[in-house]
């Protein structure tokens, strides 16, 4: 499978894409420092908030295969200038999280995501699972084994022990 390196915001829904992919239950965690997981690494938000932060993003996104900038589908501006994507000499896919909110607005944050340079632009909902197999076939190599066997299984409401909302 492929190395992913989640990028956006705080609250953008990082972490919690991290925990739907691998099947978790959702559970608010505050991201203090870059995690690897298997094929992810999760970064802080205030990484791609501070100028002086971004520059480790650049020197992490190396480890990756892909670099996926989140942003969730809420969001009052973009936080990812045009044409950003050419820094990473690797893919860049964009990732529009929290399309399930009765304030979303996907297709703003699809195209501040085409403005900032991603060709690929998945559309996810955590909580109820929605787009997480797309994101699982994209990074799938031959021969990988996903977490699920159906799109059916990927694509379930997830169990939702907390969020900072509660």
């Amino acid at each position: 499978m492929k190395k992913m390196i989640l990028v956006g915001r705080s609250e953008c829904g990082k972490t919690t894409l991290r925990q739907a992919l691998k099947g978790k239950e959702i559970r608010y965690e505050k991201t203090q420092y870059v995690n690897h997981y298997d094929v992810v690494i999760d970064t802080p938000g205030e990484y791609a908030e501070t100028k002086g932060l971004a520059r480790a993003l650049a020197l992490y996104s190396y480890e990756a295969d892909v670099v996926a900038l989140l942003i969730n589908a809420t969001e009052p501006y973009s936080l990812y200038p045009p044409c950003i994507t050419p820094v990473a000499n690797r893919p860049c896919i964009g990732v529009v999280t929290q399309i399930d909110d009765s304030g979303a607005d996907v297709e703003q944050a699809v195209s501040w995501l085409e403005l900032a340079g991603c060709d690929t632009i998945f559309r996810v909902s955590s909580y109820t699972g929605e787009g997480i197999w797309e994101i699982l076939d994209y990074l799938k190599d031959e021969g990988d084994i996903l977490p699920w066997d159906k799109k059916s299984e990927a694509e379930k409401p997830r169990n939702v022990i907390s969020t900072k909302m509660m």
